[in-house]
């Protein structure tokens, strides 16, 4: 049973990896004033762009730089439109998504003639994992071995970027006075306006790094978790980032929170395809899953409580499923279209009704015109 746990939260980490970093991005662009749905394709668009770049160069390094730059590329496009020119936000930022959707298939049948893939990465052409130091030595050890050399050990580079982004993150939009300044012109542009700084220039620096951290996110996803490009490998993960955004009520540390909650879920849809799926398999993550629901979006305690109380009721919820086991319903196989779209009606449950109130930046979506 440890084992299982190591290997679904390890599985969870790994999965969670993009969705956080799309979310950070997300957040940078949204504390800022500019709404950006187009996370899907900066994402897709850098997860094609890194896996063309390493299979031509050989370099995973190469391929993460080109995937920066293509999503980069987009949200300065998005900027242009929706900055520069005060266009619909929302509408830009679908464009890009249906743009990426359609192009990252053509480009990919046109230069690779693999339908739209590209060729399969190996060696250096991708991001392996990285063992920590003493991880080997300590396997062995009972219950802290596997946790530090199963669960923090062995992923890839981008993954421990992407967990050091969030208090990176923190420190930037709290502590300096650039996250001042962004807070500031998402809630009152002209109150930053009058006081000299440019509104434009701040927002083109909030897209930016949008676009750079969509681009790491999908270059994991093609040169780091996959071993090349296929059709719409994203399968929504930026929509599913922007939930999670709105439930941690653009917060750094609850986008964090939020991200490990859809990847658990993802990670357990995954593990339970194929399987028959009995009261000890189903119960406890229930439970589990009920209780932080409650806890967060009801009795508003703070993280860690919500953390302790939902694994003090899944471990209540493993031991009474144990128990009832003999007396319970036979397994059966779920079937795999349901657990594919388990993150998708999570997503919907949560928007409805546990988030409580979300308040969004006040100029959000708003184009900013300079008084005169």
């Amino acid at each position: 049973m440890f084992d299982t746990i190591i290997q679904l939260c390890d599985a969870t980490l790994r999965v969670s990896a993009p969705l956080l970093l799309a979310c950070l991005a997300g957040l940078y662009s949204e504390r800022a004033g500019i709404f950006d749905i187009g996370l899907e394709g900066k994402m897709l668009a850098g997860a094609f762009a890194g896996a063309s770049a390493a299979a031509v160069s050989g370099s995973a390094w190469v391929g993460l730089l080109v995937a920066i730059l293509a999503a980069v590329a987009l949200a300065l496009v998005h900027g242009f439109a929706s900055i520069t020119h005060r266009g619909n936000q929302i509408v830009s930022g679908v464009a890009i998504n249906f743009i990426v959707a359609g192009t990252t298939i053509i480009l990919g049948q046109a230069w690779f003639q693999q339908g739209g893939r590209t060729p399969s990465l190996a060696g250096a052409a991708r991001f392996e994992g990285i063992t920590l130091p003493g991880a080997e030595a300590v396997r062995g050890v009972p219950i802290l071995g596997p946790i530090y050399s199963e669960l923090l050990s062995g992923h890839s580079i981008l993954v421990y970027v992407a967990f050091l982004m969030v208090p990176l993150t923190w420190w930037v939009l709290f502590r300096t006075r650039f996250g001042l300044r962004l807070r500031a012109v998402g809630e009152n542009p002209a109150a930053v306006d009058t006081a000299g700084i440019s509104v434009t220039w701040l927002r083109y620096r909030a897209v930016i790094i949008t676009g750079v951290l969509t681009g790491m996110a999908g270059a994991y996803l093609s040169v780091a978790q996959n071993a090349g490009f296929v059709k719409d490998m994203t399968a929504g993960k930026g929509y599913i980032a922007l939930a999670a955004l709105i439930f941690a009520k653009w917060k750094p540390v609850p986008a964090m929170f939020a991200c490990l909650l859809f990847g658990f879920l993802d990670a357990a849809s995954i593990r339970i395809q194929g399987s028959p799926v009995g009261i000890v398999t189903w119960l406890p993550p229930l439970v589990l899953l009920v209780t932080a629901l409650v806890l967060l979006g009801y009795a508003k305690l703070k993280m860690l409580p919500v953390i302790l109380g939902s694994l003090a009721a899944g471990v209540v919820a493993y031991l009474l499923a144990v128990v009832l086991q003999p007396y319970g319903p036979p397994p059966v196989r779920v079937p795999v279209q349901l657990i594919n779209a388990l993150p998708f009606i999570l997503t919907v449950i949560l928007l409805a009704g546990f988030i409580g109130k979300a308040i969004p930046p006040r100029a959000g979506g708003v184009p900013y015109v300079k008084e005169r």
